[in-house]
């Protein structure tokens, strides 16, 4: 049985995130979800999540193509793979290339682990939706929809 791993933010659910499960879970025979704590999201990349880490797993463990979803609370990718054991390891191509990207390569080679990329989403993501999101909660853009509407009748 062939064991992959996907690890995520997964925060403002989108259909990236649905892309790699599913595309993930056509490559293995059972998919194990990792989800990144709030405190590993603020160290390995300086935001919190929108969405807290227990409502972040309850979706992504009711996932159709994930087996079974668990808190990613250490940033070292081995450490992970020592405690799930899996065979492959699925990540977005914008760390293809990357000098995290190439370590996490040599380190899983080592242990004779494959590292599958998938294509990026572009067109959505998680940083795209926060940003939106704090263009609508800052204070000039709240005022737009605090003004009182005027009637057309």
């Amino acid at each position: 049985m062939r064991i992959g791993y996907a690890a995520g933010g997964f925060d403002l659910f989108h259909v990236g995130h649905l892309n790699i499960l599913k595309h993930a879970r056509s490559q293995c025979d059972y998919l194990i979800a990792g989800v990144v704590s709030d405190e590993m999201l603020q160290l390995t990349k300086g935001v919190s999540p929108v969405v807290p880490l227990v409502e972040r797993l309850e979706i992504v463990g009711h996932i159709s193509f994930v087996d079974e979803a668990v808190a990613e609370v250490v940033e070292d990718k081995l450490e992970t793979w020592r405690e799930l054991d899996f065979d492959v390891f699925f990540k977005g191509d914008d760390w293809r290339g990357t000098p995290r990207g190439v370590r996490l390569e040599h380190e899983f080679a080592e242990v004779g682990v494959d590292v599958v990329y998938f294509p990026y989403t572009v067109n959505t993501s998680s940083t795209i939706l926060r940003r939106a999101l704090d263009a609508l909660t800052r204070p000039e853009a709240a005022s737009l929809w605090q003004q009182p509407r005027t009637s057309t009748s």
